[in-house]
């Protein structure tokens, strides 16, 4: 995962930017097709972890070279990213400290602010050299076994307490205590008020009189939702998580694109169309527009998923994938295109695929998976297939 997400990152900075890799991190449907093309449950929480855990030990040999730093993690690893982030401004040339308390402060905008029920326990923070930046973190609800993911973006940021997020990815769960939408504002000039005026004895009699009051109150008009993405809780990957128009396109776009750019693409001795295949579907998450990843466990079919859901990874396919990327990538930096331009014309081929493209079902797809997955080297948390 660290050496594929590298390189993709890669592939994306070197064409569309640095600041689109920021964009893209913060848009919960794409950061969990990244996830799943990586062969990561794709309807996992723990994609969170495993993605930025990935790109914080990937992308760490080639900080300098893209300008990208990723800091933070789980636990232990998120209390650090203050420090993290310190000791890039002293080399890069930013403000470390400053973006050090905007580290902390979102911690605190989502663990206090925001009462959802959800404890925050994974916080990163990945930001450029010229100082733009992506939070992305997770909290838990441990009574449900749940867990709930939060993605910030500076661009467009105007402030820390107007609506601030890009995206919230889980379940409405019933009402909650957000004192970070917009339409909180005069809530909070009202506490900041009871806190200079009244004393604890005053505030206390003043709620309960609230809480009595509450089913009176009207509700004040509902907010546009952020980007928010549902995970189902089945394992399984089923019809309904799947376009399968998209994946007619991706599989024609493989058949039909992939022999006509095998000299730019099959340039790895043993690669061959089950490998193209793969690289039809990494080839969208790299160039695909937002709106093609609204059913994410689509991209689990590129390279499986390490609880053997929708199939064992792939080894050998996952080790063809990295090598043909990583050739692309590497020939993109001397100029020379040709590879990456094939990987390009893949996904434009999928998308013109996508209104006529046909092909078996989705239980004969997997069936298929399973049944040549020990000659493609399988692999799970199981074990060898």
């Amino acid at each position: 995962m660290s050496r594929l997400g590298a390189l993709m990152t890669e592939a994306i900075v070197h064409h569309y930017g640095r600041d689109e890799m920021l964009r893209r991190l913060s848009h919960p449907f794409w950061f969990q097709s990244f996830g799943a093309v990586m062969g990561m449950d794709w309807h996992s929480s723990g994609i969170t972890t495993s993605v930025l855990g990935a790109l914080k030990r990937g992308l760490k040999p080639l900080s300098a070279e893209l300008g990208l730093h990723v800091c933070g993690g789980r636990g232990s690893h998120s209390r650090k990213t203050p420090s993290e982030l310190i000791d890039i401004g002293y080399r890069v040339g930013i403000d470390g400290s400053a973006l050090a308390s905007v580290s902390r402060l979102i911690a605190k905008v989502d663990s206090a602010a925001v009462q959802d029920g959800f404890d925050l326990y994974l916080h990163s923070f990945i930001v450029t050299s010229d100082g733009q930046w992506v939070v992305v973190q997770q909290g838990m609800n441990p009574e449900r076994r749940q867990a709930r993911r939060y993605h910030w973006l500076s661009e467009g940021l105007e402030n820390f307490l107007d609506s601030p997020h890009s995206a919230i990815e889980g379940r409405s769960q019933g009402n909650i205590i957000n004192l970070a939408d917009r339409r909180a504002e005069q809530s909070r000039s009202g506490q900041l008020d009871l806190l200079a005026t009244l004393g604890p004895d005053r505030i206390a009699r003043e709620a309960l009189a609230l809480d009595r009051a509450a089913d009176a109150i009207p509700r004040p008009c509902d907010e546009p939702l952020l980007p928010h993405l549902i995970m189902p809780e089945h394992h399984d990957v089923r019809d309904s998580d799947v376009s399968m128009k998209r994946l007619y396109a991706n599989l024609s776009a493989a058949a039909d694109c992939g022999p006509a750019d095998y000299p730019q693409l099959l340039l790895v001795p043993g690669v061959g169309p089950r490998t193209v295949r793969a690289l039809a579907m990494v080839s969208e998450v790299v160039h695909g527009a937002a709106c093609r990843f609204s059913d994410p466990a689509r991209f689990s079919l590129a390279h499986g998923g390490k609880d053997r859901h929708p199939f064992p990874v792939p080894l050998k396919v996952y080790d063809e994938t990295i090598r043909v990327l990583k050739s692309a990538v590497t020939k993109g930096k001397l100029a020379r295109e040709e590879e990456l331009a094939a990987l390009w014309r893949l996904d434009q081929q999928a998308r013109r695929a996508e209104q006529y493209a046909t092909g078996p079902d989705l239980k004969e797809i997997i069936a298929g998976e399973f049944r040549d997955s020990g000659q493609l080297g399988g692999r799970s948390v199981f074990g060898w297939e």
